[in-house]
């Protein structure tokens, strides 16, 4: 791959805008001439996922290409809007960075900011601003209207939990929230122990231990998706351990028995610890 130098990024984009333009051009590729806002809201989403999956790998050449990808789905995205004469690309450029100037004072105005706390308090006196100039005066909503409803559930807790605790809304330390976990472990337990218990109180005590979990997480400093995804792959990983080693043996899962599938999941966890020494030394 040549060396391409940062300075060289506008002429690159302007490549990767021009082929998409070919692309959806009378004479184009048929596929992406068919594609709407619609039909690539899946591929973003993947897309973006998929970015994340090549951080947790710490694989730059995956990361890069992953990247790519994701940045294809910006410019697809605005070159169909520039067709319906709605925006262009350079329209999206201009208002992003318009908007990190604006939220940046510190950086390029004469307020100040020592820590990463105070430039968040800023950010939602800012956006609070942007709001009233809009006609949407915050007065009359709620800081987390902008945290879209549509986030899977780890990440909306994360982002609503977040934000208000930027206004001091918040457990104080991690040991609290700690203790907030054994306290809704032991509400769900008791429900779950009552003679009468309807299926929404289970939900409902269930979602509580959940929604602390995830704010342990985010005193603890750790992104709570990333964190149960790395554990999503763990549990693959071991699993393929004993199918393999069942299948070794002729045999599969569904004819074993659960303290044979058992003691091949502390092998495979023996396994990766020796595999973890071996690189450490």
């Amino acid at each position: 791959m040549p060396d391409i130098l940062p300075e060289h990024a506008g002429d690159e984009f302007g490549k990767l805008v021009r082929l998409i333009g070919r692309l959806r051009a009378p004479g184009g590729c048929p596929w992406d001439r068919e594609q709407t806002h619609e039909s690539l809201k899946p591929m973003l989403i993947e897309e973006a996922y998929e970015v994340v999956h090549a951080i947790d790998d710490g694989d730059d050449e995956e990361l890069m290409g992953e990247l790519g990808d994701l940045l294809l789905q910006v410019v697809f995205h605005s070159d169909i809007a520039t067709e319906q004469r709605r925006f262009n690309v350079a329209q999206v450029i201009d208002r992003v960075a318009a908007k990190m100037i604006r939220r940046h004072p510190h950086v390029f105005a004469d307020d100040k900011a020592e820590t990463a706390n105070d430039v968040l308090k800023s950010w939602e006196a800012i956006k609070a601003a942007e709001l009233a100039e809009k006609g949407k005066s915050a007065e009359n909503g709620s800081m987390l209207d902008s945290i879209s409803r549509n986030l899977p559930a780890v990440m909306e807790t994360y982002q609503m939990t977040t934000k208000v605790s930027r206004v001091g809304f918040d457990w104080p330390d991690a040991d609290s929230v700690f203790r907030k976990v054994y306290d809704e472990m032991t509400e769900l337990e008791e429900a779950r122990s009552r003679d009468e218990i309807s299926h929404r109180e289970i939900v409902d005590e269930l979602g509580d231990v959940l929604f602390v979990v995830v704010n342990v997480a985010r005193h603890l400093g750790v992104d709570p998706e990333s964190a149960l995804k790395a554990s999503n792959r763990k549990f693959r990983r071991r699993f393929r351990f004993i199918e393999d080693r069942l299948r070794e043996r002729g045999s599969k899962p569904a004819d074993s028995t659960l303290e044979e599938m058992d003691g091949l999941w502390a092998e495979a966890k023996k396994e990766e610890r020796k595999g973890e020494r071996m690189i450490d030394e």
